[in-house]
């Protein structure tokens, strides 16, 4: 949010010789993160007010002129210029030698130097609104002309920061550091707060008589919706530019000025923090209600775009139908026209979660939904009720206020909080004085009362909606204006002792190295939503939780498992790489059990998953190296083992190539082919994937690797390689588990089918080291060792040595 200094002092009296910097400095320190200041005089340095004595003709060109320009110097300068709305007596906007513009508003500043155009030289420039960055102040009607002063009456020579009240300082506030202070988002807000920083006096905001008789009839639907509105009905207007004081003040802090009608209720929502908004009487039949949507109903907007609203939406409406979205933004017919003369002036308190509910679902952000949504006290529509009449009868002297509506169902009623004089000395560090306390709280608008070394303590009604609400808070308020600065720094006393090793921890530490380092893997962060598409993409068909205000209608549903994350970033990558690996360590999110306080509400259950991708062209290749980093995990990050069967096939994989993996008895994950049933429903094509999700919970950390000593060979090993014919439904992992402990190591080599395979049978080479104590192996001995083992293969899986069947 931007602040205008200027508009600041407006309403508090500031002492002398503060600079903008040790403002900004105060109140980051105090009240909110002021994350820059821009000076506005610095970009109008060397541009002045000119008066235009004499425009004559180029001698060399018939679209230029030459321009006599009174810049308050002893003599008219001379300047060539190619505007089209050149007169003697005018007054312009003049960058003189030094100064920096845009050439027709386009591109990056240049520097103003003295030259010759055409042949005739040139003493500066007589800039076109654009090009000095005032389109928004001073909008030009047509291309080709300079900004036309002739409203002001300056001398020529004033500083044309000083002409157009641009010689100010604008703080730009970080958003975040206030999201739970309504009362700041305005500047009278801003104001109070400096007022209590340097104990200096807030002006109360101008205010004016406002009309006994009722006005139109308002009608609310549930109170717990509106809490209050209030509708002023005003006539003998007569729309038409603003003032330029105002149009300045609007676009100073990034407010586009429209009209005098509209531009006074942006002006009050900016210097109060409470939105207004003005409907043309002609346009509203019989009365105003505030309700919510029913079935089929639609809203057409100005830019003729059509919402379907319905029962979650806060509407405005009459008796013809809906005008519209309550807080957010107004429909085709509620507006204010250029030729409105009556006026009906909204002035209402909202329920914040509908109006953030609404303006996210419709994607319309704007400055009056960002404020209600932080919870607005309904005691400010006094102060902007009474500002805006005000600001109408000052610059509408025809304007009547002639009626009043004001329905009030739900007050803002001032929280209480008891606190112990104990609990601050506590918090503090320190001995805090109970008028110091006292003090620090009624300057900034509590009440106060002691008794028995106990506070109570009335917060007001603008800090009354959400902000303050325990005595942690209070305990905030009298910490930030003493000073944290001023806190003395006191070191906690600690005693040292055993570490705490915590083995999740390591373990999930050393599986993204594992991943990263190990099997060159990209890790990716998804976000915790995701799209329906990619959940029926990988065939999931569980419950989730549901977010009541999702990024996005197809978004509402959080993760149960981080496979659809993976397949929507293959979808996203493969088009760009034809090879790649990665892999997502975090929490999914599983339905747990309801609240005890909010029966509705299903509390989460969180687990930490790892998930993995590995993405190519051959499927078998990349089944194998999924799966022997899955072999190799355990080992590497200290678990306990792992093992495979299938048990219940993922709704992602295909038929045949996947697995579950086991941790003991228990199944605690999967890896497979990405089926091409769930590729195509994510528009993944010409790759092959294979996946894999282990469920990190359910895994057992150990101390350290199980680590067992083995001697170095004093004889050579001896290799050799056995080609098997095995029928077709047995597994490595069964000839593994017999030959191993026969050999001194064994390895996968290869798998063949097809001819001269018999059909239902595969071929399937392995490799085996013998090794003897005894000396170096004879070929005869090394022979019977492969008959013992060929000997149980046949006789536990009925398996031959190829080339001798």
């Amino acid at each position: 949010m931007k602040l205008s200094l200027n508009w600041l002092k407006e309403y508090v009296d500031l002492p002398d010789g503060l600079t903008p910097e040790k403002i900004a400095h105060d109140l980051t320190m105090k009240t909110v993160e002021v994350e820059g200041i821009e000076s506005l005089s610095d970009k109008f340095d060397q541009m002045v007010v000119g008066l235009i004595r004499e425009v004559l003709d180029h001698p060399q060109a018939d679209k230029l002129k030459i321009v006599m320009t009174d810049i308050g110097q002893s003599d008219p300068v001379q300047i060539v210029c190619g505007g089209t709305n050149l007169a003697p007596g005018q007054r312009v906007a003049v960058s003189l030698p030094g100064s920096m513009v845009r050439w027709h508003g386009e591109g990056e500043p240049v520097r103003i130097k003295a030259t010759k155009l055409r042949g005739v030289e040139s003493f500066g420039m007589i800039c076109a609104s654009a090009e000095i960055g005032l389109e928004d102040l001073l909008p030009e009607e047509q291309p080709n002309l300079i900004v036309d002063l002739s409203f002001l009456d300056h001398a020529p020579g004033t500083p044309l920061a000083d002409a157009l009240e641009l010689n100010d300082h604008i703080f730009e506030v970080d958003n975040k550091s206030m999201t739970n202070r309504p009362d700041l988002w305005g500047h009278y807000g801003v104001a109070r707060e400096l007022a209590a920083i340097y104990d200096v006096e807030l002006k109360p905001l101008p205010q004016a008589d406002l009309p006994s008789e009722d006005g139109i009839e308002v009608r609310i639907e549930d109170q717990e919706d509106c809490r209050r509105y209030t509708a002023l009905t005003i006539t003998g207007l007569e729309n038409g530019p603003s003032p330029f004081w105002l149009k300045s003040r609007l676009a100073k802090v990034g407010q586009r000025p429209i009209d005098v009608l509209v531009d006074i209720t942006n002006y009050v929502m900016m210097a109060t923090g409470q939105p207004t908004h003005g409907f043309d009487k002609d346009h509203v039949k019989e009365y105003i209600e505030i309700r919510r949507g029913r079935p089929g109903e639609q809203l057409e907007l100005l830019n003729k775009e059509t919402l379907d609203v319905g029962p979650d939406n806060l509407l405005i409406c009459d008796a013809k139908g809906v005008l519209g979205l309550a807080g957010v933004m107004g429909g085709k017919l509620d507006s204010i026209y250029p030729t409105t003369r009556e006026l009906i002036l909204e002035i209402a308190n909202f329920h914040p979660r509908l109006i953030r509910y609404t303006s996210q679902k419709f994607n319309q952000r704007t400055e009056a939904s960002t404020r209600f949504e932080k919870s607005i006290d309904s005691q400010r529509i006094d102060q902007a009720l009474g500002y805006t009449a005000h600001l109408l009868q000052q610059l509408q002297p025809r304007a009547r206020l002639v009626g009043l509506t004001d329905n009030y169902p739900v007050k803002t009623t001032p929280t209480v909080v008891v606190v112990e004089k104990d609990f601050f000395d506590t918090r503090l560090g320190r001995t805090v004085s109970t008028q110091d306390i006292e003090q620090a709280l009624v300057k900034l608008g509590f009440e106060v009362s002691l008794k028995d070394d106990r506070f109570e303590v009335t917060a007001p009604s603008w800090r009354s909606t959400g902000d303050v609400t325990i005595k942690y808070d209070i305990l905030e308020e009298v910490a930030r204006m003493l000073g944290y600065e001023a806190m003395s720094f006191v070191p906690p006393v600690i005693e040292l002792r055993k570490a705490v090793r915590q083995l999740e921890h390591d373990v999930e530490r050393r599986l993204r190295e594992y991943m990263a380092h190990n099997q060159s893997a990209q890790e990716i962060f998804t976000y915790p939503w995701v799209k329906d598409e990619l959940i029926e993409a990988a065939g999931i068909d569980q419950p989730a939780i549901e977010l009541e205000a999702p990024p996005a209608p197809d978004m509402k549903r959080l993760r149960t498992s981080l496979i659809p994350g993976l397949i929507g970033a293959i979808g996203l990558n493969h088009h760009y790489l034809p090879e790649f690996r990665m892999f997502e360590l975090t929490q999914v999110f599983l339905p747990g059990a309801h609240s005890p306080s909010t029966p509705e509400e299903v509390l989460p259950v969180m687990e930490r998953h790892l998930a993995g991708a590995f993405v190519a062209s051959q499927p078998i290749e990349l089944f194998r190296q999924v799966k022997g980093l899955l072999e190799d995990m355990p080992r590497a990050v200290g678990i306990e083992g792992l093992s495979f069967a299938q048990v219940e096939q993922p709704g992602w994989a295909d038929a045949k190539l996947w697995l579950n993996i086991l941790a003991g008895e228990t199944v605690v994950g999967a890896l497979g082919l990405l089926s091409l049933s769930s590729a195509k429903s994510a528009g993944i094509k010409r790759v092959q994937s294979v996946l894999f999700e282990l469920n990190l919970e359910q895994l057992k950390a150990l101390p350290s690797r199980e680590n067992t000593y083995q001697a170095l060979p004093e004889f050579p090993l001896v290799e050799y390689d056995i080609s098997l014919i095995l029928e077709e439904d047995k597994s490595w992992q069964q000839v593994e588990q017999i030959v191993g402990p026969m050999v001194q190591r064994i390895e996968f080599i290869d798998v063949f089918r097809g001819e001269p395979i018999p059909e239902g049978k595969k071929s399937l080479t392995l490799r085996v080291w013998f090794q003897s104590k005894d000396g170096t192996m004879t070929m005869e001995q090394v022979d019977k060792r492969v008959h013992a083992i060929v000997g149980q293969l046949k006789k536990r899986l009925g398996a031959s040595v190829r080339g001798m069947e």
